[in-house]
């Protein structure tokens, strides 16, 4: 099948808003959880449920596509090829989800010649549709969005997941980076899900986001990385300063590059701090 990205767009906008009925309905719901690599990395049979609807219509019509899926990929992380890949995380921000925290969503990118050519960001609670196509724009519910034109980071509102205190080999990096971002920005912020704090950037609302860690892979940020780059921002690589490895998802995404290398150098500094308190820390 020739790549009809019109024809892809729509289909999985369909299949996003028939996900969104499931999430919608499961909010309050009872929920079986279980763990994966902690009490912080949690699923549930909804997370199963929404990307059987997803990814299993979209290999319906689209046979010869491939596919990598929080659920269905899990540890085993395929490599990104030249053929069109669908990028799919099902519910992302599953702990807010299982505490009925309106801050979820469905997230679905599409790849093509290793280049994010579709990203839809969509949280059905509040009724955020975030909607990026390579060359485009950026939009949230069809309005176009733009990032923040802020370009001091004292002035700036910064993200990053207190989540990963939780992991031993990250804490002390963590609680070095909350202590130096918040003291050099005007404030900071934890949302719960990198899907959809990565599209608050793109909106404008939030001037940086730094996220990395186990747990977070693929699939939560490569449809939001189009939509921010569409928007006017950027994502990139924390360590090499280039453009982020959709494959190796160490970020620093910003409203613009002056923010990006700001808030990098600040991240790093923190790792310094950490490092010299002679903890053994992972990168």
């Amino acid at each position: 099948m020739a790549c009809d990205e019109d024809l892809f767009f729509e289909s999985a906008m369909e299949l996003a808003l028939e996900a969104a009925q499931v999430m919608r309905s499961s909010i309050v719901a009872v929920k079986t959880v279980k763990e994966k690599q902690g009490d912080w990395d949690l699923v549930t049979e909804y997370d199963r449920a929404i990307e059987d609807i997803i990814v299993g219509k979209l290999k319906l019509q689209f046979p010869t596509h491939k596919f990598i899926g929080e659920e269905s990929t899990g540890d085993h992380l395929p490599e990104l090829t030249n053929d069109p890949t669908w990028i799919i995380d099902p519910i992302d921000g599953t702990m807010n989800f299982i505490h009925g925290f309106p801050h979820t969503c469905i997230v679905i990118g599409l790849s093509i010649d290793k280049e994010m050519r579709i990203g839809i960001v969509y949280n059905p609670i509040l009724e955020q549709l975030f909607t990026a196509r390579k060359g485009k724009g950026a939009f949230l519910n069809g309005r176009p969005i733009r990032t923040s034109s802020v370009d001091s980071l004292s002035k700036s509102l910064i993200c990053l997941e207190s989540g990963f205190l939780k992991v031993k080999s990250l804490r002390e990096k963590m609680l070095e980076r909350i202590k130096i971002i918040s003291a050099q920005t005007q404030g900071l912020r934890t949302l719960g899900s990198a899907a959809l704090t990565l599209c608050y950037v793109a909106l404008g609302v939030v001037e940086g986001y730094q996220i990395e860690g186990p747990g977070i892979s693929t699939w939560d940020i490569a449809a939001p990385s189009l939509i921010i780059s569409e928007a006017g921002g950027v994502v990139v690589d924390r360590v090499t300063g280039n453009r982020v490895d959709l494959m190796n998802p160490r970020a620093i995404a910003a409203c613009n590059e002056k923010i990006a290398k700001e808030l990098t150098r600040i991240v790093w500094e923190a790792d310094r701090r950490a490092e010299a308190t002679g903890n053994s820390l992972v990168d």
